[in-house]
């Protein structure tokens, strides 16, 4: 059963949605939106007797690995090789136009 988009209902869905279409536009979304319907009534001709409904095509995992303390660089000998250092921290540009 091919659900079609006529340009009508086209056009009342932008005006609910506030948008202004040119008639080409209406056409083209027509097609599209008949095009989307018609993909879902393929999904829905299929035979699903027996699958289980899923958020995902395989079972999730943590792969985290564990918290472990372990050594790690020296603060002084990483702040050496920042470009710009700041009271014993990385001093970076400043963002979205505020004042350093």
């Amino acid at each position: 059963m091919a659900v079609e988009f006529t340009p009508e209902e086209v056009t009342y869905v932008a005006a609910l949605a506030r948008l202004e279409l040119t008639e080409a536009e209406v056409e083209h979304y027509a097609r599209q939106l008949s095009a989307v319907l018609g993909h879902v009534d393929a999904i829905r001709a299929l035979d699903l007797t027996g699958v289980e409904p899923s958020s995902h095509s395989f079972d999730l995992v943590n792969v985290l690995r564990e918290d472990v303390v372990a050594p790690s660089l020296d603060r002084d000998e990483v702040l050496r090789a920042a470009p710009l250092v700041e009271s014993g921290r990385f001093r970076v540009p400043p963002i979205l136009g505020e004042a350093p």
